[in-house]
């Protein structure tokens, strides 16, 4: 079976993140790639300009007239933008309750600029996280998320990551890109408790869209694979396969996007 998967996030006029680059990571891996917009967003690889959000109630419409008639196997959550979007996808989640949901809580893009409104953290760590099946932070997200400082080492991971599922989350990949290690160092925590994924770290400055990425390969790869774990790891060594393929490509003068089909061209 071909899986269907649905992305709920903001748009990214440069491909390299937001909906665009989760739809290249369904279809590298096999899954129909369907698309619910929360936020037009004008960025490329050097910042974001400036971001409109998409009303609530629209947002709401959208989920509604695709999950009435489309089988959803899985749902990847990105940029959310404000607590009234948050809210309107926790009730579609309610009413619907499709069998994966993976939550990427993007809150900051890689330039800086805030995509998530401050008001809206709390919402959505105590409204939509405990509905969904796997969590995706990065040490910063985390952070914010638990209102404690940053994590400097790969130390403290294992903690955070318990903190983090006590908030409700199923499943957790707490993702260590942000230190400065030779190895890039993952912590899934999961039924069968926490393993560590090291990966090589590449050294590129075309990272941009890695989480979307990273997350959204998650979702297109659980319907397929016996557990999450597998579907994490492979969705990891794809990205950086990804990653060391990137500077093919020449996209903007900032941070350029993964190459998603690297496997192909």
């Amino acid at each position: 079976m071909i899986p269907n998967v649905l992305t709920i996030a903001g748009t990214d006029p440069s491909g390299g993140a937001g909906v665009q680059a989760d739809l290249k990571a369904f279809s590298a891996h096999g899954a129909y790639g369907m698309s619910v917009i929360t936020a037009l967003v004008a960025q490329t690889t050097t910042g974001v300009a400036e971001v409109h959000e998409v009303p609530p109630e629209f947002v709401r419409t959208q989920l509604d007239t695709l999950l009435d008639d489309v089988r959803v196997d899985a749902v990847k959550i990105g940029m959310l933008g404000g607590a009234g979007v948050i809210r309107a996808v926790v009730e579609v989640l309610d009413r619907y309750a499709p069998p994966v949901v993976v939550l990427d809580p993007v809150m900051v893009a890689k330039s800086g600029d805030r995509l998530l409104a401050p008001d809206a953290v709390g919402v959505l760590r105590e409204e939509l996280l405990p509905r969904v099946d796997l969590i995706t932070p990065n040490l910063p997200e985390a952070a914010d998320l638990l209102g404690e400082p940053e994590l400097g080492a790969v130390a403290g991971m294992a903690d955070q990551a318990a903190r983090l599922a006590g908030l409700g989350a199923k499943q957790v990949l707490l993702k260590g890109g942000h230190l400065a290690d030779e190895s890039s160092v993952d912590l899934f925590l999961g039924d069968g408790g926490t393993r560590e994924l090291s990966g090589d770290r590449v050294r590129t400055r075309n990272d941009h869209g890695t989480g979307c990425t990273l997350s959204a390969a998650i979702a297109a790869l659980r319907p397929q694979r016996a557990d999450w774990f597998t579907a994490v790891r492979e969705a990891k060594e794809y990205l950086t396969s990804a990653l060391r393929a990137a500077d093919r490509l020449d996209v903007g003068r900032g941070h350029g996007p993964v190459h998603h089909f690297h496997r192909w061209w």
